[in-house]
């Protein structure tokens, strides 16, 4: 497994795990549903995207999953800049999250431009 690899397949299984963590955080401390499990969802979505793009059937086909992964991380970015804004969450761990959403869509945009001029060649 290349170095790439593994430092995103570390960071997108700490990040959803963080995620699922203020999901139950925003649901019992703060009672709110709808921004939680809309982060929830795309907040855990990269991962399994990831996963999926794994075992494409071709290089156009794990690009386009990269490719949704990382328009995953950048909603979950847009909820956690939302949620900071309207004091849902502590801005220490909003920024916190966001950075490490924005080091995964970092390396899977970095992914998806070396992948789409392998398929290019």
């Amino acid at each position: 497994m290349s170095n790439e690899k593994h430092i995103t397949k570390r960071k997108r299984f700490e990040l959803a795990v963080r995620i699922i963590q203020l999901a139950r955080y925003l649901q019992t401390e703060k009672d709110e549903y709808i921004l939680s499990k809309q982060i929830l969802r795309s907040g855990t979505s990269i991962g399994a995207d990831i996963e999926e793009a794994s075992a494409g059937q071709s290089r156009r086909d794990f690009r386009s999953k990269m490719s949704i992964a990382s328009k995953e991380a950048r909603e979950t970015m847009y909820w956690l800049r939302l949620m900071k804004k309207t004091r849902f969450v502590e801005k220490k761990l909003a920024d916190s999250l966001f950075h490490d959403c924005s080091e995964l869509v970092s390396l899977l945009t970095s992914i998806v431009k070396t992948t789409a001029q392998r398929c290019e060649a």
